[in-house]
């Protein structure tokens, strides 16, 4: 019963997750509306949601906690929060160009197959046996993203297909499988503390990068307006430290493979909070993927409960 009790709860804080993040979409049309170059977007969130969840670790559990359980862990163990953190990063810079350089709904629909591939990944490692019912459900949500996605195309508008955007898309696609596949090399650090140098590390790479590409007036120029500050405050919090954090916590009580089906619901939310305020219509085709996927969520929770260490990993000593 306790484990019928605690997939549900997986669940619940995965879709949580999903529909913080799927706020993105609205927030990031405001901000780059009002001159706020992407990867200085990417930069500022992160480097934001790092200082919220810190500040909050340093309140709960002290000044030295973080840094005590970084100098105990294991070399392997920062090896794989580093490969968390290129990941993390590469997956957000890989995405954001691909949006500039293809139609959105082609870089979607590119970005979302990671669910699959976590699922073959899980597999060919022997960690989650692909049962039936979760392979209808990933089949179900996979078909259901599609109609979310390319039921909000504009036939006036055409594609605009580039092979780069689209390689870029399935690179985040990628880095988002290796992110959630190896997670489990630093499951011995909590799971705030962990995505605190997750998305600390993921700043400062994206904040290279922005100088890089865009100098670093482009990196400094949401300083100068105070609203965008406000703004980039409540998306470091609300969309990058707080659905990171369950995103993490997901994974590690329900496994990658569930984790990743239900991550589907984003962008249903997404498309649900465009129509809501940017005007954006939802098509019946939409409506009819949102609820496929909703369905694919329920059943992937009646799928078999996996042998002992296949998928799931316990919270470290002091996590959630």
């Amino acid at each position: 019963m306790s484990t019928i009790r605690d997939r549900w709860l997986g669940t619940l804080i995965v879709l949580a997750a999903a529909g913080m993040f799927a706020s993105l979409g609205v927030l990031s049309r405001i901000a780059y509306d009002a001159g706020v170059h992407p990867f200085a977007w990417v930069a500022w969130r992160a480097g934001i949601g790092a200082l919220g969840l810190g500040a909050a670790v340093v309140a709960l559990r002290g000044p030295g906690r973080l840094i005590g359980n970084l100098r105990r862990a294991s070399a392997s163990t920062r090896w794989w929060l580093l490969l968390g953190i290129v990941t993390s990063a590469g997956r957000n810079l890989a995405i954001f160009l691909a949006f500039q350089r293809t139609t959105i709904a082609l870089a979607l629909l590119g970005f979302y197959t990671f669910p699959a591939m976590v699922a073959a990944a899980g597999v060919l490692l022997g960690r989650e046996p692909l049962d039936r019912p979760r392979a209808a459900a990933l089949v179900m949500a996979l078909a259901g993203m599609a109609a979310v996605v390319l039921g909000g195309l504009d036939p006036a508008s055409g594609l605009r297909v580039d092979a780069l955007g689209i390689g870029l898309a399935l690179t985040a696609a990628l880095c988002q499988t290796v992110f959630m596949t190896f997670s489990r090399g630093y499951a011995s650090i909590p799971t705030d503390q962990a995505m605190t140098v997750l998305l600390g590390g993921s700043a400062v790479v994206a904040a290279v990068v922005s100088i890089v590409v865009a100098g670093g007036e482009a990196l400094l120029m949401p300083l100068t307006s105070a609203w965008l500050v406000l703004l980039l405050v409540g998306v470091g919090l609300f969309a990058a430290a707080l659905p990171s954090f369950l995103f993490l916590t997901g994974i590690r009580r329900i496994g990658s493979v569930r984790t990743g089906i239900l991550m589907l619901f984003e962008p249903v939310v997404g498309v649900v909070l465009a129509a809501v305020f940017l005007a954006e219509g939802l098509t019946p085709l939409q409506a009819a993927g949102g609820a496929t996927i909703l369905f694919a969520a329920f059943l992937v929770q009646r799928g078999v409960v996996p042998a002992r260490g296949a998928t799931a990993i316990a919270p470290a000593p002091g996590g959630p």
